[in-house]
């Protein structure tokens, strides 16, 4: 029998958000070990989330943030995040994460939600101005292609929303798209970011 109390199974809820008998599960599969437990329920969540992927998310809520200066605002931003039921997207917790990506949002300055959305030519151009880049710096030619690889997964950090990491740390450290997995792991339904528009003055 693994080695754990009462006060550790509360302690592993309050970091996970796992229920009860989840994170009692958790520690008894990792012997006791909390940190062990805590990527079991991520991994166990994680699985579970990828299994409700494609499940139709017609219900969500709007995020909104304002930035304002000099008593005027002169940063707008609207995310749309999507769930599965009206019962999570009227939730606090939900409700808490669509505005922080907004806020996330008007400080970042991402130009797309994800991958996907970025235009192939966009793309391409970007491969041939780091292969440039990387030849004018005299890398070897057998090598450009895993550096092209690489920079372009700088490139996506840079401009795409859920690769890029979360600005406000303290509250959560990893990328937007991480901390979306998350709240669907912890809500239990498929959540994503469905859409997001950014007005900026000046």
């Amino acid at each position: 029998m693994a080695d754990f109390t009462a006060q550790d199974v509360q302690a592993l809820r309050k970091a996970t958000g796992a229920g009860m008998m989840d994170a009692k599960k958790a520690l008894e599969a990792t012997g006791g070990d909390a940190d062990k437990a805590a990527d079991y329920l991520r991994e166990q969540g994680i699985a579970a989330a990828a299994k409700r992927a494609d499940r139709e998310q017609s219900e969500g809520a709007v995020g909104v943030y304002m930035h304002n200066q000099a008593g005027r605002p002169v940063i707008g931003v609207l995310i749309g995040l999507a769930s599965e039921t009206d019962f999570v997207a009227k939730s606090e917790d939900f409700l808490s994460a669509a505005n922080d990506i907004a806020m996330h949002a008007a400080a970042a300055r991402p130009s797309w939600v994800s991958r996907d959305e970025v235009p192939e030519d966009v793309i391409e151009k970007e491969k041939q101005l780091i292969a440039a880049q990387a030849r004018n710096e005299g890398k070897p030619e057998e090598i450009i292609e895993k550096i092209v690889e690489g920079r372009l997964g700088a490139f996506f950090k840079d401009n795409v929303l859920l690769d890029q990491v979360f600005v406000r740390s303290e509250r959560f450290d990893g990328t937007v798209g991480e901390m979306v997995q998350q709240l669907a792991v912890t809500m239990g339904e498929n959540i994503s970011v469905s859409s997001m528009a950014r007005v900026e003055i000046g």
